[in-house]
């Protein structure tokens, strides 16, 4: 008789998005009338910038011809790729990385979840509190948490890092020793971030006990505050540790083409191993590839048209969390992010859980949030809002929660 993995039975519930998918299906069934406004799942909205949009045409042409046919792409992605994300994104910015230490994938959720598979299953994990789901959820699948306790609604072999109002939203040195650290920053759900010297701290703690950091940089690209770095390898000895996972689904819109990279060092060891082999080994083993059309729009992106397009768009997205931090500073809510990233962090108002706030805005105002609580214990009392609508829609938006009606 086949046995099942049976740590996927120790997962509570169902995946946080697709609970919110559900409750907001059934809520429009019952009420075809209502319009409903979506800032719930951090998926973009506008369209592909045109550069991107003319060498997707382009590379398709190139695949209907024999001299320009591609098959299976190499193992890493393309080096034509891996080369301009190399110059652009790290050597730019005094990084010391070189093309054979970027493995192309077809997003930063399948790599963040996908990166377990090179450690243990006996290493303890840290995370933020709150957290993106994905971080604890995969983990748990590997047999790495332990037991949920729905009470406390923690793992109990995970060290959670709180993120509150009183920190700043900045983890701090935990108590016990873990051997992964996952960092997200910009930070996804709180939309906060860190300095640089903070980020050095984490990087030489790391160094000092032998931990390895899993550092998700999705959204660098809305940065825009002086001496938040973009990049983990911007501080000194972070390739001894680090491992950047990297996604073009918010800075170019690709969250319907799926693309992403992860940076592993070769300087990156566990005693004589060197991690870079143990990833390029499971990469070239488990994954074909992202598609050769995929990776020459991305490499689109680079471009100097490239960059003024995606500019615009970010400046857009960050434009409507400037319309959303005004509207509800306005309307008398405590706001946290947005500033720096496409999220706005808020506390809920009258001691209302996170999720009665979420049913409250779904069912008065027609409006989709993200309850605090799913991402971690530390979220509850919270709630995110994504700016990753459209301008009329963030506008309306504002305007039913300033007047309390849809």
């Amino acid at each position: 008789m086949y046995k099942i993995n049976d740590n996927y039975l120790k997962l509570p519930g169902s995946y946080l998005f697709s609970t919110i998918a559900k409750k907001v299906a059934a809520y429009s069934e019952a009420n075809p009338d209502k319009e409903i406004i979506r800032l719930g799942i951090g998926d973009v909205t506008k369209p592909l910038a045109p550069a991107i949009i003319d060498r997707l045409h382009s590379a398709v042409d190139e695949m209907a011809k024999a001299e320009t046919f591609k098959g299976y792409a190499p193992d890493l992605g393309y080096e034509f790729l891996r080369t301009t994300i190399v110059e652009n994104d790290y050597k730019a910015r005094g990084c010391k990385i070189e093309a054979d230490e970027i493995f192309v994938s077809d997003g930063a959720k399948s790599d963040s979840g996908n990166i377990g598979d090179i450690f243990a299953q006996d290493n303890i994990i840290a995370v933020c509190d709150p957290v993106y789901p994905v971080y604890v959820d995969t983990n748990a699948m590997a047999g790495r948490t332990g037991t949920y306790d729905p009470t406390t609604e923690k793992w109990s072999d995970v060290i959670y890092m709180p993120c509150t109002k009183e920190n700043g939203f900045c983890p701090e040195i935990p108590a016990k020793t873990p051997d992964i650290i996952y960092l997200c920053f910009p930070n996804n759900p709180t939309g906060t971030t860190i300095k640089k010297a903070q980020l050095q701290e984490w990087v030489d703690y790391a160094l000092k006990v032998g931990a390895v950091i899993i550092y998700d940089a999705a959204y660098e690209a809305y940065i825009s505050t002086d001496d938040v770095p973009h990049s983990i390898y911007e501080c000194e000895g972070a390739t001894g540790c680090a491992i950047e996972l990297r996604s073009f689904s918010k800075n170019a819109g690709f969250t319907g083409t799926r693309l992403g990279f992860t940076v592993v060092p070769k300087d990156l060891k566990c005693g004589d191993v060197s991690l870079n082999s143990l990833w390029a080994r499971r990469h070239g083993t488990k994954f074909n590839g992202a598609p050769y059309i995929i990776q020459a729009a991305g490499a689109a992106v680079y471009t100097e048209e490239g960059k003024k397009q995606t500019g615009e768009q970010i400046a857009y997205y960050m434009n409507n969390a400037k319309t959303i931090r005004d509207g509800l500073v306005a309307a008398g809510y405590e706001v946290f992010g947005g500033v720096d990233a496409p999220y706005i962090w808020l506390k809920t108002p009258d001691k209302m859980t996170s999720w009665e706030f979420f049913d409250y805005l779904l069912e008065n105002l027609n409006i989709v949030g993200t309850p605090g609580s799913g991402f971690g214990p530390s979220g509850e009392g919270y709630f995110r809002l994504t700016a990753f609508g459209s301008a009329e829609n963030t506008v309306k938006a504002m305007e039913r929660i300033k007047n309390g009606k849809a």
